[in-house]
């Protein structure tokens, strides 16, 4: 198999920490990109230094060239404009549009047959103007939201109960942001449904809890958002591409009418290999369950329509 290469396009706090594990984990060579002149040159030459101490056998180059995309398998979008305290993923949309869509043209012209991971915000409207402006298939360019909103809920589980983390096992469908799906009515813990572990009152505080979980983080650190476990969530998908796992994560995807709903990007349990999405799986939901996704779908598209008539999703 030929050398895999990763290129990170944001040096901030989850670029750079994206790099970082993905570069201790051995996974693949890293490209760094970020505008700001020196900020990923000094974060890779900075993370190279650890390489003699941790035992790493791969590269990462860093500079503000974005011709370092070429020869790239996978592209993580993390660049844009951080949540501040008071601010929802929405306030982003207009900033992070332009962001995004001049990442994703360069994208399309320096890295033609890569594989696409946005996790810019707001999460699941930046996925589907990444799609329309690399021109890619959906199979090749999806959102990182599902993973780290289904670890939030897993977390805040283990945490009620007083169990290792790895021991509870739930799902989050729907878009990244308040009107996400956390399946409550499919979380377990050692195989045991939550529901005869814990009362409906305090199942409910964990899913109200779990769908703010990011907007907890920036209250306490009253500077800047959430990194170490969006980009934990982020390298757990580009190890399913390069390492072609076939695991199966929650991702913001195009859907063509999955669970009844067309020409949206939303979080659904998919299948990730070498080739990017191998399947999109379709789960037997109850009727309010339906109904929650179809309004979390309603939500993303009124941030589509936006972007339309803004004119970010034309030529």
């Amino acid at each position: 198999m030929p050398v895999q290469k990763v290129a990170v396009i944001g040096a901030g706090q989850v670029g750079a920490t994206t790099a970082q594990r993905i570069l201790e984990r051995n996974l693949a060579d890293v490209a760094l990109i970020d505008v700001i002149e020196g900020l990923a040159e000094g974060k890779a030459l900075d993370m190279m230094q650890s390489a003699p101490i941790l035992g790493i056998d791969r590269s990462v180059v860093g500079g503000t060239d974005i011709s370092l995309l070429e020869g790239s398998d996978v592209v993580v979008v993390t660049a844009g404009k951080a949540r501040k305290p008071g601010m929802t993923r929405e306030d982003l949309l207009g900033a992070n549009a332009e962001i995004v869509r001049g990442t994703s043209e360069a994208v399309a012209q320096h890295a033609p047959d890569s594989k696409v991971i946005v996790v810019t915000n707001p999460l699941d409207a930046m996925t589907y103007l990444a799609l329309k402006k690399t021109h890619f298939s959906p199979e090749r360019v999806m959102g990182m939201a599902g993973v780290l909103d289904s670890a939030r809920f897993a977390f805040f589980v283990a945490e009620e109960l007083g169990v290792p983390p790895s021991q509870v096992e739930v799902l989050v469908l729907g878009g990244h942001g308040d009107l996400m799906v956390p399946l409550s009515r499919l979380a377990s813990v050692g195989g045991m449904p939550i529901s005869e572990l814990l009362p409906p009152e305090r199942i409910e505080a964990i899913v109200e809890r779990t769908k703010s979980g990011g907007a907890e983080v920036v209250a306490l650190l009253k500077s800047g958002s959430a990194f170490y476990a969006p980009s934990a969530a982020t390298v757990k998908m580009v190890d399913s591409i390069i390492n072609d796992t076939g695991d199966v994560v929650v991702a913001s995807v195009f859907l063509g009418g999955e669970y009844d709903l067309e020409d949206v990007t939303l979080g659904i349990p998919v299948r990730l290999g070498r080739s990017g999405i191998k399947e999109r799986l379709e789960l037997t939901l109850t009727p309010d369950e339906k109904k929650a996704l179809t309004n979390s779908a309603h939500k993303v598209r009124e941030s589509i329509y936006w972007l339309e008539s803004k004119g970010f999703l034309g030529g």
